[in-house]
């Protein structure tokens, strides 16, 4: 997993309530078993005609949001099922941040396990994030884990919150599988111990 500490980074908006993952990576993508191969498949039912072309109504389709690393969208973001490929598919589109008012606890886990960072802002202020990346060309946000900071060029400075132990793996680039080799050599020492017993 990669490390995450801080990005300043063009914003997309997403203005869309209880956005599920079936949404997000659509269930017939799901058949690969490798985390890659999915970004282009995100967001499938809205971001492509019935004819493979691009929706010219999708607002991420829109050129000034092609470099976007950041996601703004609604509350209850990542509802349904608890498919990990969700957030595969929105890592390799190329996010590194989710900003909403709420997310769905497995999903927001799953982010913070594949190095993608779910952010928690009040209503009011993602709706003036968006606002700004809609209105503006190349609207950018600076997001500090560190510091819990989420600031623009403007007059916004905010503080998020973030369970310490996911913060501590996010910035160490550590999953769960990863935190247990760290641990390594305490497991080879029980397991010895364990085994001169018998």
């Amino acid at each position: 997993m990669e490390k995450f500490t801080k990005i300043n980074a063009i914003v997309a908006p997403l203005d869309r309530e209880n956005v599920d993952t079936d949404q997000i990576i659509p269930k017939q993508f799901l058949k690969r078993i490798e985390r890659t191969g999915f970004g282009e498949f995100a967001f499938f039912d809205w971001r492509y005609l019935e004819d493979g072309a691009p929706n010219p109504d999708f607002i991420l389709n829109q050129n000034k949001y092609k470099n976007a690393e950041i996601l703004v969208s609604g509350r209850n973001f990542g509802s349904g099922s608890s498919r990990e490929h969700a957030p595969w598919a929105l890592k390799e589109m190329g996010f590194s941040v989710i900003i909403a008012p709420s997310f769905a606890d497995i999903f927001k886990n799953n982010c913070m396990q594949n190095g993608l960072l779910p952010v928690v802002l009040d209503q009011q202020y993602v709706e003036l994030i968006m606002a700004r990346s809609i209105r503006n060309n190349s609207y950018k946000l600076s997001v500090d884990l560190e510091t819990q900071t989420v600031n623009d060029d403007q007059d916004l400075s905010l503080k998020f919150d973030i369970d310490p132990f996911r913060k501590n793996s996010l910035i160490k680039g550590l999953d769960d599988v990863g935190i247990t080799l760290t641990m390594s050599n305490d497991i080879d020492e029980f397991e010895n111990k364990r085994s001169s017993r018998w």
